[in-house]
């Protein structure tokens, strides 16, 4: 009976819906965003139809090229150089196919671009090669790193489970300010619809507003050096109640400290310590 129930609570519990790459995976990761839901309807009933369309036409063409103009039913070629009406059309139809798709674009383009009222701003800094996080509105500041795979437990995923969490509320927009100390990175989240570059010197602003709790994951996706498949992202979606309880514990845990330097050194202390 024991063991039925501990498997109820973990089929209900966020952890059953992690979102992270499965084996022999088609498409998108389940959207849990309104922007990854339109992204994802843009590439299954917009771009996915045309390109099926395109690729369907040439291949037909491609067929019917070489079976009726082959050399053996064609002793003498067509010597013709131009055509007006066809020419016209493999112009305007290439045209016309980029409106529909423009359309819809610029709309989602929009929407992502347009950030609502933030309920919780999240800043991430990229370091080769782990991600830096931020709450200025809570002054919480920490590191976050990739857990080795002799250290992970139960459940967590190679390659992806960090070692400190970004904690966000449900139903919540988050703002996420991005920027590196170094290269080039980039903060990627596909269950969010989420991709925005880290420059150096620069802040790239994006939000997401996630409606299901749970476990998400994403990497680093701009090549960095050489340890670039290894800078995870965690986010953890969860009841306002429980980022209440974690932003108090968090506060005491994750202070805020003027000098960056030494919460980095810090970092790698507790980093040597735990080797």
């Amino acid at each position: 009976m024991k063991k039925l129930i501990y498997l109820f609570l973990f089929f209900a519990s966020p952890v059953a819906f992690a979102a992270q790459p499965k084996d022999w995976q088609l498409g998108f990761q389940p959207a849990v965003t309104p922007i990854m839901r339109d992204l994802s309807w843009m590439h299954d009933y917009i771009l996915l139809p045309i390109i099926t369309a395109i690729s369907v036409f040439v291949l037909f063409l491609l067929i019917y090229l070489v079976v009726n103009f082959r050399e053996s039913k064609n002793p003498n070629p067509s010597k013709t150089t131009h055509n007006v009406m066809l020419e016209v059309l493999w112009t305007v139809i290439p045209c016309l196919i980029l409106v529909v798709i423009a359309v819809p674009s610029f709309k989602l383009l929009y929407k992502e671009e347009t950030i609502p009222k933030a309920d919780v701003t999240l800043k991430a800094i990229g370091y080769q090669w782990y991600w830096g996080y931020e709450y200025p509105d809570e002054k919480i500041a920490f590191d976050s790193l990739m857990i080795e795979d002799k250290d992970l437990k139960p459940g967590e995923p190679r390659l992806l489970a960090t070692d400190t969490k970004i904690v966000v509320p449900v139903n919540k927009v988050v703002k996420v300010m991005i920027t590196s100390a170094d290269v080039n990175h980039a903060w990627a989240m596909p269950a969010f619809g989420v991709k925005r570059d880290a420059i150096p010197g620069r802040i790239n602003e994006t939000w997401f507003k996630a409606e299901k709790e749970g476990i998400y994951y994403g990497q680093c996706s701009e090549l960095c050096g050489v340890k670039h498949a290894f800078m995870p992202i965690e986010v953890h979606v969860v009841s306002d109640e429980k980022y209440a309880s974690w932003l108090i514990e968090a506060k005491q845990k994750y202070a805020m400290e003027e000098d960056k330097s030494s919460r980095l050194a810090n970092k790698k202390i507790e980093n040597k310590e735990k080797m």
